[in-house]
């Protein structure tokens, strides 16, 4: 009996090798056996199948998938300050690939953990930042490593206000996260990705929404309703 695929895992998942066997989206695609590897948290498989070649012949490939699940961010502004409010906190991959000391200034973000991905970000932002989001407006759903992860990950934004940026550490202690919070000016955040001190890439990517399409765009209506944020 296996855990994860017989028995219950430690989250209480089963029939984790069944995940992907009956898609039919591709004809160029089938797919033969799917392998559990690691299901402690995540789950790690790896996926034998058949490809068909755009010149008529198959291959048998196989590929290793890490599912943590689908998650979602967002990035809190103020345009009357021209602020936006990051986190910044330890992040282990990054430090031993690396980052001189794994602590990353990043957008607010989370796993869905069974939540519509607007309630996901609501919940998030509220826990790492102390901010409770009213409204947040879609900004687009990107997979982030589509070679490897199946993650998707949902893009928001929406506003906040001074008077909720009392808080200066945010995150779930039970849950190990030690959070601190950091507002910074526009410009100078947008000069921390040339400079390399954001190399977060969802915070790298709103902060370029923001200047080229979001609420920091010349001529923006800044006061239209994209969402509000209070303490």
């Amino acid at each position: 009996m296996t855990a994860g695929i017989d028995t219950p895992d430690r989250r209480g998942r089963t029939g984790l090798d069944r995940h992907g066997r009956d898609l039919t989206g591709n004809p160029r695609v089938r797919i033969v056996d799917v392998e559990v590897l690691s299901c402690d948290w995540y789950v790690l498989r790896r996926t034998t199948f058949d490809y068909q070649h755009r010149d008529g012949h198959w291959s048998r490939e196989q590929r290793e998938t890490y599912d943590r699940g689908d998650g979602a961010t967002i990035l809190l502004y103020d345009t009357d300050r021209r602020t936006v409010l990051l986190t910044r906190q330890f992040r282990l991959p990054a430090y031993v690939n690396g980052h001189p000391d794994g602590m990353l200034l990043e957008t607010a973000a989370g796993l869905l953990d069974g939540d519509t991905p607007e309630e996901a970000v609501r919940r998030e932002a509220a826990e790492e930042t102390g901010c409770v989001v009213d409204a947040a407006e879609h900004v687009f759903t990107v997979y982030m490593s589509p070679g490897s992860v199946t993650e998707r990950l949902h893009f928001f934004a929406a506003r906040y206000h001074p008077a909720s940026v009392a808080a200066t550490h945010g995150g779930v202690i039970g849950e190990g996260e030690d959070i601190a919070v950091v507002e910074l000016p526009f410009h100078k955040a947008l000069d921390m990705i040339n400079s390399g001190e954001i190399v977060d890439a969802k915070a790298i990517m709103l902060l370029q929404w923001a200047a080229l399409d979001g609420p920091f765009t010349r001529g923006h209506p800044a006061g239209r309703p994209l969402g509000t944020v209070t303490r």
